[in-house]
């Protein structure tokens, strides 16, 4: 069984990311213990709320350092909703401005739309070669939340390692970034843990891999 550490630093609906995870049969942990954030087979960033709230949490129990740590050691992580927006460098919510992890480069900024949040079911332009969407039919709708997301993609790959998959949703006509796979490092933008059967399907392509 594999074992996954669910970070606990003050923002994230734990409670359903938990059952989520055990659903598809791995071992749960909630902590913000270093020495089990480290030890898991993989470590779920959940994240609701600002940026600049998540990110202050997150420092607070040195939650970055810890997510460096892993990822320094090739140890997967997983980031959910803001818990995948930290994952980037800088963030401006409500016009306040916040450096993130800097795992990639990029802002979070608000969505270009009439209507927000962008709220429901919503499918998905799942990256060709995708593992984190392996045996999943492409119309797929994922439950969403958010008002803010990355619509810039600004990462340049260096040809020497490969080039993170990067899937891609839309709201009106919005384009922003729905999922990243880069080696350790995944992250969605939508809730596995509210999406019913697809996102349990999503999180078991996730523990195949850990």
């Amino acid at each position: 069984m594999k074992t996954v550490a669910l970070l606990d630093y003050g923002s994230g609906n734990l409670r359903s990311a938990h059952r989520a995870l055990e659903r598809v049969g791995a071992s749960v942990t909630v902590t913000s213990d270093p020495k089990e954030v480290l030890a898991a087979d993989g470590l779920l960033v959940p994240g609701v709320g600002a940026f600049a709230a998540c990110m202050e949490g997150l420092k607070k129990i040195k939650g970055d350092r810890m997510i460096g740590e892993r990822l320094a050691g090739g140890r997967p992580v997983m980031g959910i909703c803001v818990g995948m927006q930290i994952m980037f460098e800088h963030g401006v919510e409500h016009g306040i401005a916040a450096n993130g992890c800097g795992q990639w480069p990029g802002t979070v900024e608000k969505l270009q739309a009439s209507v927000l949040p962008h709220m429901g079911w919503n499918t998905v332009q799942a990256a060709e070669g995708s593992e984190l969407f392996a045996g999943l039919d492409p119309q797929t709708r994922f439950y969403f939340v958010h008002s803010y997301g990355v619509r810039q993609w600004e990462f340049e790959p260096d040809g020497l390692t490969e080039a993170p998959k990067v899937t891609w949703a839309t709201h009106e006509d919005d384009r922003f970034v729905a999922a990243i796979e880069n080696g350790p490092l995944w992250a969605t933008q939508f809730h596995p843990e509210k999406s019913g059967d697809a996102g349990a399907h999503l999180l078991e392509n996730w523990l195949r891999q850990l």
